[in-house]
């Protein structure tokens, strides 16, 4: 089994797209006005309309609505990234913050509440950890 994406839904794909789009420098591959996927090396991140829930299960899925996940970027240098979303970013919910786990991490949330990580591994057993 491969883990290969998330789904984030939402009641304003344009919105939400063009926030990632940004944040990550990642360009979305748009399949209908209510689907969209930003492509990066580990996964990918979609992002789904309302009207895209009933496909599954109805009512199922509700936008801004998450209060449990992290999802999370590696970044080569988290306080560059820092100072490119600043002015941008809205809502940090804390500077680049050492954890002590080994990453050097920014965390913030995006246009619809959902927190999102960037980080940087900076410890050895960190950056043997995630080398690419």
């Amino acid at each position: 089994m491969d883990f290969v994406s998330i789904r984030i839904i939402t009641s304003d794909v344009a919105r939400l797209v063009e926030f990632y789009e940004r944040a990550t420098g990642a360009r979305a591959t748009w399949a209908t006005e209510d689907f969209a996927e930003l492509n990066t090396a580990g996964a990918t991140l979609a992002i789904a309309g309302t009207r895209t829930v009933p496909l599954f299960a109805p009512g199922s899925a509700r936008p801004a609505d998450n209060h449990s996940v992290i999802t999370e970027f590696l970044v080569d240098d988290v306080d560059r990234v820092h100072q490119n979303l600043t002015g941008f970013v809205t809502d940090f919910v804390n500077e680049p913050t050492m954890m002590p786990w080994g990453n050097r991490s920014l965390l913030f949330r995006d246009p619809d509440g959902n927190l999102v990580n960037f980080f940087t591994p900076v410890t050895p057993a960190a950056i043997e950890k995630f080398a690419r």
